[in-house]
């Protein structure tokens, strides 16, 4: 018994020396001697890309966040599809609806000019995403670099990763479970869909074809619900429409995501459903109530996120082109 509760606590040991190891090399600060400029030029593309199209945004939010649920935070989902390989960013679940590729292509011409081979794909969209927040109205907060570039990107994977927008609390909880993320932070990070726009496809099931008892989700409020069928008319094969997952502010980084779930206007059934569980309603509820509080709970969020999966020191790759593997 001796030995088997040695031997345990041996391995715990070592798998907390592995994961402060990973910690240790994403440093804030990570290139104020290589590329001491970095950080300005994310934020100075970022700002152009946004004051020019305020969709980016949320847009480039969002590719962090799908880069980090597949294969971690290793900027596999820049990589472009070839004749022999579907790339994530190729999936249903990432095209159409993922943009702000070129944001990222314009932000790695400028720092390949500036550092060549110094700055990560990877660190670019940590970046990118943290500005997009600040531009919109988030809270600030640093970001731990020091990420390396992966090689494989495969479509096939964002479907077992990814959580899908039809989710109930359970497997939302379980899906950032895997990552490391507790169900608070899910419910944290969940607020990033206070700004942005979704496509129809994604939630007009909850229209017109909810389940074989009734056509409309009884938990959507009825008269967002007209306003949603008067935007995306059934059976509409019309791609480009899109609605504002928070139409009260859709460009602002604010708390009234939360405040719409609470009027039944949650977007999403995976929005929606944070009200049907105890602990993730309360925490609706305290989001909603207290905005200040849940940016600075979204900003430490977004740290550990970005943690997810990192390759540092030798492994992994500076990629020259964030599309294709060097």
């Amino acid at each position: 018994m001796g030995l088997v509760k040695a031997t345990t606590l041996a391995l715990v040991v070592c798998l907390c020396l592995i994961i402060v190891h990973v910690e240790s090399q994403l440093q804030v600060g990570f290139y104020q001697s290589t590329c001491p400029q970095a950080e300005l030029i994310v934020m100075d593309e970022v700002r152009k890309a946004i004051s020019s199209n305020v969709s980016l945004a949320a847009g480039l939010l969002r590719m962090h966040f799908h880069d980090c649920f597949v294969r971690g935070c290793d900027g596999s989902v820049l990589i472009d599809s070839n004749s022999t390989n579907t790339a994530e960013k190729d999936s249903p679940i990432n095209n159409p609806s993922l943009h702000g590729f070129e944001v990222i292509d314009s932000v790695k011409t400028r720092l390949e000019a500036a550092c060549k081979g110094v700055v990560s794909c990877a660190d670019i969209l940590a970046f990118a995403a943290r500005d997009s927040v600040v531009l919109t109205g988030g809270r600030t907060y640093q970001v731990q670099a020091g990420r390396r570039d992966g090689s494989v990107s495969l479509a096939s994977e964002t479907f077992s990763n990814l959580p899908a927008p039809t989710f109930d609390v359970s497997q939302l909880t379980q899906n950032f479970a895997d990552k490391g993320l507790s169900q608070d932070e899910m419910v944290t990070l969940s607020g990033a869909h206070t700004i942005g726009r979704s496509h129809c496809g994604s939630f007009d099931s909850r229209l017109y074809d909810f389940n074989a008892s009734v056509s409309q989700d009884p938990s959507l409020n009825p008269t967002y619900a007209t306003q949603l069928a008067q935007q995306c008319p059934q059976s509409s094969n019309d791609t480009s429409l899109v609605v504002p997952m928070d139409p009260r502010s859709p460009n602002t980084f604010d708390s009234n995501y939360y405040a719409n779930i609470l009027a039944s206007r949650g977007l999403f059934t995976s929005d929606q459903v944070l009200l049907s569980n105890t602990s993730t309603a309360a925490g609706v509820r305290g989001n909603a109530f207290n905005g200040m509080l849940w940016k600075a709970k979204f900003a430490a969020a977004m740290v550990k996120m970005g943690q997810i999966g990192v390759l540092t020191g030798s492994s992994g790759e500076i990629r020259l082109n964030c599309r294709v593997v060097n």
